[in-house]
């Protein structure tokens, strides 16, 4: 590699190094053996070649020198012919070792790279959805990309560089004084004037491409925000857009002054150390051919000696900064280990059996549960903040207990935060309870395998979502194996199946981003879809009409009528008169069931459940039909917010 090569390299490597002056623990080291243990065998291999590339490269020179020499020397052409022909099968040879070489690397790296972004993947599928909610997406997702492949530097690029240029340098060396002892350490004496000014500028480039780095992800984040579906319409609605563009053009515009200043420092840089490579050069040629001149070297020695010299410098600039790259990789394996090292709180039981045949009753036993504190689901790393949040930890449910028996519905109603949408997230295992017991058919949620409860249990949540693909996609999610007549069934019993069957692609139509180029009620009815395509025993209901309007509201409301028939059913109402005819309604208030009974119990009781009918009644919430003001039936026993349907798990 050439002087410029050589410092062009070393400036990227300063600028995309980590700055972290963090202890390494020899747990660290164990843990990425763990990882490379795999790869062992590769790995020696690649180093083994990384060898031998480095001693045919002190080797050229020298035969380049010997071809001087015997020209000089008027040898006989068949010598000249022989040392040629071995320099070029060197160089055949360091070829066709190189292209083996980066098969390994890339080998090697990619095949960590899968370990390590598997590894991250799977890990962070086990999390609770407390740390989802507290992590910012793209800082995890940064895990998984620059993180890891900056650990996978440390493999293909860091120890094979090392190995590689610590061998080149101790035989470019030896070789070099061998020749001339003095030239040599001459030379040498320009080696400072190398090496510092490559760690200060840097030092100096790093800061600014932090600088940039910092900028760019602000502006990747008000892009992603800003041109989301719900963000654009944001945006447009309250925003200020001239003030969003000043914003932006302001960080653009500092990106751009940065690009320029440090495209202006690396010319310079690397400028000054052509500058400084062509005097060493120029000094060896002089200094060497004065003493050529004066019989006490061969020319050969002296074209040896400047082949040489680059032999030198490079693996001896590299090495001053092999430092920063190693602890640039250490830093990235760090970082990974941090999300591998948190617990998932949500763990399936050795042992752990199936929930059993036949309809299941849903019972909750004195529950008790508070939402785990920070430390114990996130990062701060994670969440981009200097410091996690200290709160957490005080109980939001007291005592909970209720049953719903096999085929019953059981509604859950009470003021906003009152727990009901707790309660909910206990039975699929969203969360586990701190005291108490949540059982499905019996057996408490903990001692089920996590599939046969993801099979028996089906979850209609207040922030439905849909992914970014087509309508079949989005419906295989509760059933891969389904075929298009179950979809259709589905989508028909959801009555969904005429609206798509006039998309354009049908089934293969993708739905956009959060499911927006559907309709509320179209989306609501998607996910309920979905959730008869899975066929759950149970199902939980969590607000799932209280944003439509009438009309969608109708038509949700048969869709999931078609949903609970002869289901074990929860259900959270925001309108008290969609679960008039539940088995059994249960009021929460501050995270304990206050009252429980049926609708006409509760009414004649006269406590909060009556507060709740008239306070409702009096505001013309359950106006249109729903309930006369005496309270007696006028529809189905369906609930109310926008649906996520799909096995939970």
């Amino acid at each position: 590699m050439s002087m410029e090569m050589t410092a062009w390299n070393e400036l990227y490597n300063a600028r995309h190094a980590k700055d972290d002056q963090r202890p390494f623990s020899r747990e660290t080291f164990r843990r990425i053996g763990a990882f490379a243990r795999p790869h062992r065998a590769s790995l020696v291999a690649f180093l083994l070649l990384s060898t031998v590339t480095a001693l045919l490269a002190v080797a050229t020179p020298v035969l380049a020198g010997r071809v001087v020499d015997a020209i000089g020397e008027g040898a006989a052409e068949s010598t000249v012919v022989r040392i040629a022909l071995l320099i070029a099968a060197i160089a055949v040879l360091e070829a066709g070792i190189g292209l083996l070489a980066r098969w390994l690397s890339a080998r090697i790296g990619e095949g960590l790279i899968l370990d390590l972004r598997t590894a991250v993947y799977d890990h962070v599928q086990r999390m609770p959805v407390a740390f989802f909610t507290r992590t910012r997406t793209g800082a995890l997702v940064s895990r998984l990309n620059s993180d890891v492949i900056g650990a996978q530097r440390a493999f293909s690029d860091t120890l094979s560089g090392v190995l590689g240029n610590v061998v080149m340098l101790l035989l470019s060396l030896a070789v070099m004084l061998s020749i001339s002892w003095r030239i040599t350490l001459l030379a040498l004496v320009l080696l400072p004037v190398f090496v510092l000014p490559a760690r200060r500028m840097g030092a100096r480039l790093a800061r600014l491409s932090r600088e940039a780095a910092n900028h760019n992800a602000v502006m990747s984040a008000q892009m992603t925000e800003r041109f989301s579906a719900p963000g654009a319409t944001l945006v447009k609605l309250y925003g200020r857009p001239a003030d969003e563009s000043r914003e932006f053009a302001a960080r653009a515009g500092r990106v751009r002054d940065i690009g320029i200043r440090t495209a202006m420092l690396q010319m310079v840089f690397v400028t000054a150390l052509t500058l400084v490579s062509a005097l060493a050069l120029a000094l060896v040629y002089g200094l060497g051919g004065f003493y050529a001149l004066r019989g006490g070297l061969e020319p050969g020695a002296v074209v040896s000696l400047a082949m040489l010299l680059t032999r030198l410098y490079a693996p001896l600039t590299s090495l001053a900064s092999a430092r920063v790259e190693v602890m640039s990789a250490l830093v990235s394996f760090q970082r990974v280990f941090e999300v591998l090292d948190l617990k998932p709180l949500i763990e399936e039981r050795a042992g752990a059996r199936a929930v059993p045949d036949g309809p299941v009753s849903v019972e909750f036993d004195g529950v008790d549960f508070a939402y785990p504190a920070a430390d114990r689901v996130s990062l701060a790393s994670l969440e981009e903040v200097a410091t996690l949040d200290t709160r957490g930890g005080d109980q939001v449910l007291h005592g909970v207990s209720f049953r719903a028996e096999p085929g019953q519905l059981v509604a859950l109603v009470g003021s906003s935060g009152a727990g009901k949408s707790t309660i909910a997230q206990l039975a699929p295992r969203l969360y586990d309870a701190d005291a108490g017991a949540v059982r499905i058919g019996g057996v408490d949620v903990r001692d089920l395998t996590g599939d046969s409860l993801r099979a028996t249990l089906g979850m209609v949540t207040q922030d439905g979502h849909l992914f970014h693909d087509t309508v079949r996609a989005n419906l295989l999610l509760a059933r891969p194996g389904a075929d298009d007549a179950e979809l259709w069934d589905a989508l028909r019993r959801a009555r969904l199946d005429t609206l798509v069957a006039a998309l354009p692609d049908g089934l293969d139509t993708v739905v956009g981003e959060r499911g927006y180029r559907l309709s509320g009620g179209e989306r609501q009815r998607l996910t309920i879809a979905r959730l008869l395509l899975a066929r759950p025993r149970v199902v939980i209901l969590d607000e799932a009409t209280a944003h439509l309007d009438a009309t969608s509201e109708a038509a949700v409301q048969e869709a999931l009528a078609e949903a609970l028939a002869g289901r074990t059913s929860v259900v959270i109402a925001h309108r008290l008169s969609t679960v008039r005819a539940a088995d059994q309604i249960l009021v929460v208030e501050g995270g304990r069931i206050v009252e429980r009974g049926t609708h006409d119990t509760l009414l004649a009781a006269g406590g909060r459940y009556e507060e709740l009918h008239r306070t409702q009644f009096d505001a013309g919430l359950d106006a249109g039909g729903d309930e006369d003001p005496d309270g007696s039936p006028g529809g189905g026993r369906v609930h109310g917010g926008e649906p996520a349907v799909a096995p939970v798990g």
